[in-house]
Formats: C-alpha cells, sequence, structure tokens
C-alpha cells in the first residue's frame, strides 16, 4: 500500500521536510496547515515542490469546530471553509480533515451534526474536495470513532467519509473491531500512532508522547487489519505528535518512520520480510 506521512511529525521547515519525506520513500505527505502558514512558498510553488519530489498532497488538515453549531456561528465556519477550500485547490489537495468539535458553542446534536456536515460536503464537493471527519479522543460531543460513523452515515453525503486515527481510537479503550462495519470506500483516510501506556490527560499525552507503529504499547496492527477487512485502500499515513521528534533532525526521522511502516504491512501481511542474507563460507 502507499505510504505518507503528516508534515508534523517532522522538523523543520516544510521545504526540509517534504525532502526528508520523499528520500525516506513516502509515496506521499499530509500537508499541515501550521507549517504551510509558516512556508514563505506559494500554494502553487508547494505543489510544484511536492510534484517535483514524487510526493501526492494526500490530505490537507485540521478544519476544527465545524458541525452542531448555531447557525449564525456555522454561517461563519462555512465561511472560512471556503477559503480553505480555494487554498486546496491551489495546493493540489483534494481530501480535507475535520476534527470533531471542542467548541463551547457545539450542540450535543447528532441530528444537527450530520446536517451541518451535509452542508459542508456540499461546498467541499463544488471546489473538488473531500471530507474526512475525525473523532477527536477529546471531542465536546462526539469522540469514538463508531460515534462520527454514525453521524457521517446519517448525513448520507457522497463527499463525506470519516476519518480513522489509532491513537484516537485506541487511547479510549474503543474496540478496533466495529470498524469492519464501516463500508471501505467511506474511510477516506487512515492516520497512525503507537504511544507508550501512560496514565494522563489524552490531550497532553496525544499532543507529546506518540511515537512510530511499533515503538509504544498500542495493537497498531490489530486495528489496522479490521481497518483492512472493512475494504479500505487508501495509504497508511503516519500522524506523530513527539517532542523528541520535532528536535531530531528530519532526515534520520523519517527513515525511522517510513521503516516502521514497512514493519508494520509486513506483520499485518501486506507486504513479505525481505530474504535473509546469504551466509558465505
Amino acid at each position: 500500500m502507499r505510504t505518507s506521512i503528516a508534515t508534523v511529525s517532522l522538523s523543520g521547515s516544510l521545504t526540509e521536510k517534504l525532502t526528508a519525506a520523499s528520500r525516506a520513500g513516502f509515496d506521499g505527505v499530509e500537508i499541515f496547515e501550521n507549517d504551510l502558514l509558516a512556508s514563505p512558498l506559494t500554494p502553487e510553488e508547494i505543489r510544484a515542490r511536492c510534484a517535483d519530489l514524487g510526493l501526492s498532497i494526500d490530505l490537507y488538515q485540521p478544519m476544527r469546530d465545524i458541525e452542531a453549531l448555531p447557525e449564525e456561528e456555522f454561517a461563519r465556519a462555512l465561511r472560512r471553509a471556503r477559503h480553505k477550500f480555494e487554498l486546496m485547490g491551489r495546493l493540489g489537495a483534494d481530501t480535507v480533515l475535520v476534527c470533531s468539535s471542542v467548541s463551547p458553542h457545539a450542540l450535543d446534536d447528532d441530528a444537527l451534526a450530520a446536517e451541518q456536515l451535509s452542508r459542508l460536503a456540499g461546498l467541499a464537493e463544488d471546489h473538488g474536495v473531500r471530507v474526512a471527519y475525525e473523532a477527536l479522543a477529546w471531542g465536546r460531543h462526539i469522540s469514538t470513532y463508531d460515534h462520527a460513523w454514525q453521524v457521517v452515515k446519517s448525513a448520507d453525503h457522497p463527499a463525506l467519509g470519516t476519518c480513522l486515527d489509532s491513537f484516537h481510537i485506541l487511547s479510549r479503550g474503543s474496540d478496533p473491531k466495529g470498524i469492519e462495519d464501516i463500508p471501505g470506500e467511506k474511510i477516506f483516510f487512515l492516520q497512525l500512532a503507537d504511544a507508550p501506556l501512560l496514565a494522563m490527560d489524552v490531550l497532553q499525552w496525544s499532543r507529546h508522547y506518540r511515537c512510530f507503529p511499533g515503538q509504544g504499547g498500542f495493537d497498531v496492527a490489530g486495528l489496522v487489519r479490521h481497518v483492512l477487512r472493512a475494504g479500505y485502500r487508501g495509504p497508511l499515513s503516519l500522524e506523530v505528535f513527539n517532542d523528541v521528534f520535532r528536535q531530531s533532525e528530519a532526515g534520520p526521522t523519517a527513515v525511522d518512520a517510513r521503516r516502521s511502516l514497512l514493519t508494520l504491512q509486513e506483520t499485518v501481511g501486506l507486504a513479505a520480510p525481505p530474504a535473509p542474507a546469504p551466509v558465505s563460507d
């Protein structure tokens, strides 16, 4: 399967991150909005740079606090979304990550969340964009993947699907077997991260202690098996927030990240392990 990495997982400027990802052998990247805003390059120049490096832009992220809002707040959110979709057109990205709301204005109303996500998806479709809706583990009203999927299912829009994130699912102790009940074509994106098993605030755990698959205590391989059984055929993408990685050189970190995905693919049966080296006399 194709492999991708979020730019937030690596240190340095956006250009340095893209170069490191390409040299490590990744097929694509997730562009984190802060990296784009900090770059002196225009979206068109970033698009061209990725093309030169052989990288696709698989995801633009994040879009926050969109759903289940009072109408006046939602109208403002749609205006914000329109600007993002126009920027994505310049960037050449066709999928946006929308995180479940943490806004104090968000209402505990699944029907309203579904209706507004459908309207957002309609606007996205007009711009050639798909919306991948993800349940944050600390979401105000929607914090589990199965709840997020029920809202997406209810919204019933072709440009709206779900994004599954191994950290958000496994940090809450959710059973990933239910992923197999989601149609593969409605899983728009898969983000992967491991983490040490810690007893702490989940937001701080997420923002500082994620690691690459196989380096922590989560059963990331088991989750991936469920996602594959559901029929997902998109990229395996790493989204790792880690203070050590953000202070390390991007090149070696990207190589380590890519190696973790190769090992993961071998573990779940997507790739065969390398043949043993011949023994010389």
